[in-house]
């Protein structure tokens, strides 16, 4: 639960930087930043593999940068239903993609990797 939690708060900081570095992406206040940071894990943990399968050719012909698109669709799905948050065109998504995909790794690197720990 605690690391739930965590990466809820990472997936916020990833949003909230990307409001700060961003123009076109706008988040208004902690409050939303939390909401929009538990849709992006549940819209990545269930709406993105089945566009990742469905993309998957074209990922292949664009040698995974496709998946920058996908991920750039992600945040906008959610920016949809998260009243106070806009993502302003393809490109503020894509970059706030590329910021928010940064901060979750640096996140997942200092909060460690669970399959590393049950071996």
């Amino acid at each position: 639960m605690l690391r739930f939690i965590l990466r809820i708060l990472i997936a916020a900081a990833g949003l909230w930087l990307s409001d700060r570095l961003v123009d076109g992406v706008v988040a208004e206040g902690w409050t939303t930043l939390l909401i929009a940071g538990f849709l992006l894990g549940i819209v990545n943990a269930i709406v993105r593999p089945v566009v990742t399968v469905l993309t998957f050719p074209l990922t292949m012909i664009t040698l995974g940068l496709f998946l920058l698109v996908v991920n750039a669709a992600m945040i906008g799905l959610v920016s949809l239903v998260v009243p106070g948050m806009e993502v302003h065109g393809l490109w503020a998504g894509i970059q706030a993609a590329v910021v928010t995909g940064i901060v979750s790794w640096i996140g997942q690197v200092v909060i460690g990797d669970t399959k590393r720990e049950r071996d």
